[in-house]
């Protein structure tokens, strides 16, 4: 009884076993990886599914930072659900139609696991997706005379990997920021004229270079200055001079026309009304005694003459 019960134990076992190997088989768990560039979009699916066999669709979210969401859809009820989930993250078209999850301008807070679960009547199906998101560095080249130059690629997820040409022996220093991106940073000294960094990262198709320039670009670049300094302060000085002359010149040729055009008027200085008024009394005297002069002078020429003149006069 004892081995029987021993047989009947072991045979459930693997019934049971065999069993979650076919529920595993049915359920796929594929994990694809897939990495976008910040801003991008990202469109994710479910996979080939038969609508007709469908039953409801499920998109869990968990990324890496901040709360969990989901997109749930009921194809019997034809309802649809969401919790949690930003603005920039929906279903592509409807759901009834497409399953696929859609983000838009996807940033560093999107990162994470993406599970999509579909119950079917045939069974249920899983499709994970880890996104990374990739941040381009921005890149600056400093240098000095003494052919010292520091690289930086500042802010890149990953880091970027920053070279020299020609090669040489860098000191490189990294800084981690809570985002995730994290800042290169390269020295490198050298006696060379030249001195190029050379950047790559991920998120571009080519490789950026900058150049540091030769001391003899340097000094054409300040002689070529100072003459286009000097250049432009002999062009200031010369519309200046002529502004001035054309000012000068109207002001003489208005006052020309001011003295030739308009009429003056008479001038009387104070001497002449001081003697005009010293004279006034006298010219009036002088008229009297003319007047006086006159009328004796006529008397005595009417009595001179004969009688028969007299009354002619």
């Amino acid at each position: 009884m004892k081995a029987k019960a021993d047989m009947n134990c072991v045979g459930k076992t693997f019934c049971a076993f065999i069993l979650l190997t076919i529920a595993v088989a049915m359920v796929p768990m594929d994990n694809i990886r897939v990495s976008k560039i910040a801003g991008s979009s990202v469109n994710l699916t479910c996979g080939d599914i038969s609508r007709a066999d469908l039953v409801s669709i499920v998109w869990k979210i968990r990324p890496r930072t901040g709360n969990h969401c989901a997109l749930a859809y009921r194809m019997d009820l034809n309802k649809t659900d969401r919790t949690n989930c930003s603005e920039r993250m929906d279903w592509k078209s409807s759901p009834e139609t497409d399953s696929a999850l859609w983000i838009r301008q996807v940033t560093l807070t999107e990162e994470g696991c993406y599970i999509c679960e579909t119950a079917t009547s045939g069974g249920n199906l899983h499709r994970t997706y880890t996104l990374t998101v990739l941040v381009p560095p921005e890149v600056t080249l400093t240098c000095d005379s003494n052919g010292t130059a520091v690289c930086k690629a500042a802010a890149g997820k990953p880091g970027a990997q920053v070279s020299w040409d020609p090669n040489g022996d860098p000191r490189t220093e990294l800084e981690n920021h809570t985002d995730g991106t994290v800042t290169v940073l390269s020295m490198y000294s050298s006696k060379e004229t030249s001195i190029t960094c050379l950047v790559s990262h991920p998120a571009w198709n080519t490789t950026q270079s900058k150049e540091c320039p030769s001391d003899m670009f340097l000094q054409c670049f300040a002689i070529c200055a100072g003459l286009l300094g000097i250049f432009f302060i002999l062009v200031f000085i010369f519309f200046c001079k002529l502004h001035c002359g054309s000012i000068y010149q109207t002001d003489v040729t208005h006052l020309w026309r001011t003295e030739h055009d308009c009429p003056t008027a008479p001038t009387h200085n104070v001497q002449d009304s001081n003697e005009q008024q010293e004279l006034e009394p006298y010219a009036s005297y002088v008229q009297k005694e003319n007047v006086i002069y006159n009328t004796v002078y006529e008397v005595t020429v009417s009595e001179d003459l004969p009688p028969g003149l007299q009354s002619a006069t």
